[in-house]
């Protein structure tokens, strides 16, 4: 970030996992001395566990009226908005809220499984199926239902029950979302065109309608317990995690000015989309590397189990920053919860910072530390395509 941009920080975190909510009881279950065991639901959607949603009650954060027109993975991003502006101290300043630009990373709209399951069932057996889906179209598949999947509803609800009302941006494209929402919100604050931002993502894995796809291109591990580098022994592969991870971005003197204490500085995030093949996979990440402007002490990945990206990901850390530098893929312990991916791991880098530490390792493959950890990257390289690195330090 050059002299002349604003600095960026973090002054507030919403944080939902398979292990609960809160930015600082994530900090408590995951920054011990010894990581926890991994929370994974393996009746969901068999054969593929699923890091689950924790047992949630989302009148804490979105009254009840406004909860009957969201489906989960709305749920799930509306809370930890909330969340995220109460640790913030805005969630009841009128004035800070309604200023407030909103950038957001989602998918696609929950499906009703049951009468998807319903009208293939029908189709098999009818003469005329293409007649069956006409009719079906001025019943089970009606207009209003498939208004309720579009992908900015999410950012329609921030803004609704937590009055939001500044710009407001939503990203789709899996982990690249992530990536994008968060460079989005950084740029933006650095070159002077916002004062503060609400920026994040939510996934719900607790649907076998959003599994099938990552299934059917064989991309889901449908073995044990085993983490990210685990998984590559046995062929690799990805376990879904429901999240929610929302943060509120600030320029620092306007942080400073209302007397808020951040988590940490961004002090530069940059990303590419391209092929991965041999030289000219390394050098894209190399271009991305050198934007950061700095060398991290450690690191926080979004690796996500699948053996090529994995691979390519650890290989290129070991090389660039050497083998003693600590490396923590958090989807061993949270699941891969595609667009949330980024704001997540950003989330537990912030975490870390503020708290003066860094986290145990989440596997017997990853290094200890006992360093002092000033300055952190965050890595997500897709699952299939697209990167990004963020460098955080202390605010």
């Amino acid at each position: 970030m050059s002299s002349s941009q604003k600095e960026v920080c973090i002054t507030g975190i919403g944080f939902v996992s398979c292990y609960g909510e809160g930015a600082e009881h994530h900090w408590e279950i995951l920054g011990g001395d010894k990581a926890p065991a991994p929370v994974i639901a393996e009746d969901t959607v068999p054969p593929y566990g699923v890091h689950p949603l924790p047992e949630m009650d989302w009148a804490l954060q979105i009254p009840r009226k406004d909860q009957r027109q969201m489906e989960n993975w709305q749920r799930l991003g509306t809370y930890a908005a909330g969340l995220a502006l109460d640790d913030a101290g805005l969630k009841d300043d009128a004035d800070m809220v309604s200023t407030m630009d909103l950038v957001v990373a989602a998918g696609g709209g929950e499906r009703d499984v049951e009468t998807d399951e319903a009208i293939l069932r029908d189709a098999i057996a009818s003469n005329d199926s293409e007649q069956l889906i006409l009719d079906r179209l001025r019943t089970d598949l009606r207009p209003t239902l498939f208004l309720a999947q579009l992908s900015n509803l999410l950012a329609g609800n921030i803004s609704i029950v937590h009055k939001v009302t500044g710009s407001s941006r939503t990203y789709m494209g899996e982990e690249t979302a992530g990536v994008t929402v968060i460079q989005n919100a950084v740029s933006r604050i650095a070159s002077g065109q916002s004062t503060h931002m609400l920026v994040g993502g939510s996934y719900n894995a607790d649907r076998p309608d959003a599994l099938l796809p990552h299934a059917l291109n064989h991309y889901l591990y449908d073995g044990g317990t085993e983490g990210v580098h685990g998984r590559q022994a046995k062929g690799g592969g990805m376990r879904m995690g429901s999240v929610g991870a929302f943060l509120v971005f600030e320029e620092a003197e306007h942080a400073k000015a209302r007397g808020a204490k951040p988590y940490a500085k961004l002090q530069g995030v940059s990303s590419d989309l391209g092929k991965r093949d041999g030289d000219k996979g390394i050098a894209r990440l190399d271009t991305m590397y050198d934007k950061l402007g700095g060398r991290p002490d450690a690191v926080i990945s979004g690796a996500t189990g699948v053996s090529a990206a994995t691979s390519f990901e650890m290989d290129y850390l070991k090389n660039k920053l050497g083998e003693d530098i600590p490396v923590r893929a958090f989807q061993t312990l949270i699941g891969q919860p595609l667009e949330a991916t980024f704001p997540a791991g950003v989330a537990l880098a912030a975490l870390a910072l503020k708290n003066d530490g860094f986290y145990a390792p989440f596997e017997k493959e990853e290094k200890s530390s006992s360093e002092q950890v000033a300055s952190i990257m965050v890595t997500s390289i897709g699952h299939h395509c697209g990167e990004g690195f963020a460098l955080l330090g202390k605010a």
